[in-house]
């Protein structure tokens, strides 16, 4: 691994920052997923989920477990997708339990006090291709251009970057009963079958 990104996991690891603003958040060891090659691929989340957190990997959980089966309609299997990509998220923090279900969704003031951490990944990367995983995601590379739901299953190039939005898998089984959005996720799944042969 770079060791300008080594340096970069410490800071991220030693960051306090959310806490000091009073936000909730439970730091914990830095969970990406370490490519065995370098990487052209960056697959961008929320944030890193409770199993994630324990597990000390991202999408380790169920969702993780929908999330490969869909790369799998795309051509790749879990140990290939993970050694040729490099995971993390919009914040590094596991933001804690909502409320109801799930894990409570990162303020817009945790995302940008994050933000800095992000460019510097992504300078240290330089990923072509980036796929988004769920509306936060999204919106951070594609803002207010295009609705959420309307950007699966489409490609956009951003900064010489194509970016390749996918839902979230976590609680996906209501927004995939439509089958106008399980075409979109399969012309999403095509998309990154492309993409990704392209950059192997």
């Amino acid at each position: 691994m770079l060791p300008a990104l080594v340096q970069l996991h410490r800071e991220i690891a030693a960051c306090r920052a959310c806490a000091q603003a009073g936000f909730f958040v439970e730091p914990s060891p830095v969970v990406v997923n370490q490519p065995t090659m370098q990487p052209e691929m960056m697959l961008v989340g929320q944030a890193p989920a409770a199993a994630a957190r324990s597990r000390g990997k991202p999408f380790s959980g169920q969702a993780g477990r929908t999330l490969f089966r869909w790369l799998a309609q795309a051509g790749f299997s879990e140990d290939e997708f993970r050694a040729r990509c490099y995971f993390t998220a919009i914040t590094k923090c596991y933001p804690g339990p909502a409320r109801g279900r799930g894990d409570r969704v990162p303020s817009a003031r945790e995302r940008e006090l994050c933000r800095p951490f992000l460019e510097r990944e992504l300078a240290l990367i330089q990923p072509k291709l980036i796929l988004t995983v769920g509306r936060i995601a999204t919106a951070h590379f594609l803002g207010g251009d295009i609705a959420f739901t309307a950007a699966i299953g489409q490609a956009f190039e951003r900064d010489g970057r194509v970016i390749l939005p996918l839902p979230h898998p976590s609680g996906v089984s209501r927004w995939t009963n439509d089958a106008r959005n399980r075409e979109r996720l399969a012309q999403a799944l095509l998309l990154l079958r492309r993409y990704g042969v392209q950059r192997a």
